[in-house]
């Protein structure tokens, strides 16, 4: 039995080994919090208050596995990101028992649903719809639902390659983001709709300014089907951004035209667009280069501003009006924003939507002027609202992320995203199959729009664009609901002239 001594005395050794350094390192440890000057709990808790960080940056974690109910967390719920999950795996979305939702929370919407719905045979699929009659070459778009935009460079190769494929697919258009068109956008031989950010990346001259030539190539491209001018995205409105040159390597450089290795800046607007005058004559100046439909994004601070652009395309004509405007809410999303600007800055899309619909038809542009919501709606209930409050089409980037396997890390800012679509690290990309993922953002696409035909068929319209304010009631403080045209009336045209006039 002398070996059973020995390896008792071997496993005593060990652990006086590890005690040793455990106290050795307790003590570097002390004497480094101790004499540092930066944190206050660590200099008079040395080592102990190391775990007040630790569990702090392991909370938001936690929180989302063990502590937050189904529809608590921010910013988007459980329940939000199963169902995109289970949509984009084909699973059935069905549900027992009954709904963990709060309908008593005010603001929340209730489809009104018939007394006698449509019929199976009286359902109509959702038609497809034409933007830009004014350009060469107009777009008839065939779905209501659609990717918004995300750059290569945010998001990665794989990612991009994905969500071109499942666009494809799934007959639903892909936004570049400001980016530029990268071959990957290109891959699945999807519709493209190309932003133009206020750094121009793709379709810049030397000096940062639209180059005619490239703007001619790129529309040149069968798959490009409209052009977006970026003034504002919901998450940074009123904020540019700069691109390290250590991420410009000659692929970058390459694609947004740009110098390899140099930092590059978006200007936090456009510089040739000082008035809705300039927009209107950027607008037309591309739709004429490109043959393209042309539109733009931003996020609405207040009604002033588009009584204003729509009462001088009455003036103009409404041959030169913007073909679509794309409403960002102030909850949209982003790689990286300063808080102030992500919380606090621009109109959330439940009330954005409405004020700009409202305006849109009041100036007599409801036929001209396309309106795309985007902006937190990743559901079919968020997409079937919109489209009640006067949206044509909605697009979704978070939904889209969820369908290729985010799992809100919340690290989107730096280049350890862990699901391979935010980072550049090649280890970690190597977690995103692009076979893969491509089918789940298909399913994804088709499921939120059938089930937003359901929600359709439900209050008793053949197709969702059907579907009116009076369909939806809004839940008040007091636990009643009352119907969303009641809360939300058109305003009288007389009031927009007489404004406009002064």
């Amino acid at each position: 039995m002398d070996w059973v001594g020995r390896v008792l005395e071997w496993l005593a050794l060990g652990f006086v080994l590890v005690l040793g350094v455990v106290v050795l390192v307790s003590l570097v440890l002390f004497v480094i919090d101790r004499t540092q000057t930066g944190d206050a709990i660590r200099r008079n808790y040395p080592v102990i208050g190391r775990f007040r960080h630790m569990f702090t940056s392991l909370g938001e974690f936690f929180r989302q596995y063990f502590f937050a109910m189904d529809r608590e967390e921010m910013p988007f719920n459980r329940a939000q990101r199963d169902w995109v999950a289970r949509a984009g795996e084909g699973k059935g979305n069905t549900v027992a028992f009954g709904s963990t939702r709060n309908l008593n929370i005010p603001g929340t919407p209730i489809f009104v649903n018939a007394a006698f719905p449509p019929l199976d045979n009286q359902f109509a699929a959702t038609a497809p719809m034409l933007i830009g009659p004014y350009a060469r070459e107009p777009y008839n778009a065939p779905s209501i639902f659609n990717v918004s935009g995300m750059s290569y460079g945010a998001i990665s190769r794989p990612a991009v390659e994905a969500l071109s494929r499942g666009a494809a697919e799934a007959g639903i258009w892909l936004n570049t983001g400001e980016g530029g068109l990268s071959p990957y956008h290109l891959l699945g031989n999807c519709d493209i709709v190309y932003q133009i950010g206020t750094a121009k990346y793709g379709v810049r001259d030397e000096f940062g300014r639209i180059s005619d030539e490239k703007l001619k190539q790129v529309a040149a491209h069968p798959q490009i089907r409209m052009f977006e001018i970026k003034l504002a995205q919901g998450a940074k409105p009123g904020k540019g951004g700069i691109l390290p040159g250590a991420k410009v390597n000659d692929e970058i450089a390459q694609i947004r035209g740009i110098p390899v290795g140099e930092d590059s800046y978006s200007p936090n607007r456009h510089v040739e667009v000082d008035s809705f005058e300039d927009l209107l004559n950027m607008v037309a100046h591309i739709r004429e280069v490109s043959g393209k439909p042309v539109g733009f994004k931003t996020v609405v601070g207040a009604p002033e501003p588009f009584q204003e652009l729509f009462g001088l395309i009455r003036e103009r004509g409404e041959e030169s009006a913007p073909d679509f405007i794309t409403i960002d809410g102030g909850e949209g999303g982003t790689g990286a924003a300063p808080m102030p600007l992500i919380d606090l800055v621009g109109m959330p899309i439940r009330e954005a939507m409405l004020i700009v619909s409202d305006l849109r038809d009041t100036y007599g542009l409801h036929n001209r002027i396309r309106l795309i919501a985007s902006g937190k709606l990743v559901n079919p209930a968020d997409v079937a609202w919109a489209i009640t409050a006067g949206a044509d089409f909605v697009t979704s980037a978070r939904g889209f992320m969820f369908a290729l396997g985010c799992i809100q890390a919340l690290k989107c800012n730096r280049n350890t995203c862990p699901t391979g679509i935010t980072t550049h690290d090649p280890r970690l990309q190597k977690g995103l199959v692009v076979e893969r993922k491509y089918t789940r953002v298909a399913r994804y696409a088709r499921s939120v729009i059938n089930e937003v035909e359901t929600i359709a068929h439900s209050v008793g319209v053949a197709e969702p664009r059907l579907m009116r304010r009076r369909h939806v009631r809004i839940v008040q403080p007091d636990g009643s609901s009352i119907p969303m045209n009641q809360i939300y009336r058109r305003s009288d045209p007389a009031d927009h002239v007489l404004a406009n006039k002064h």
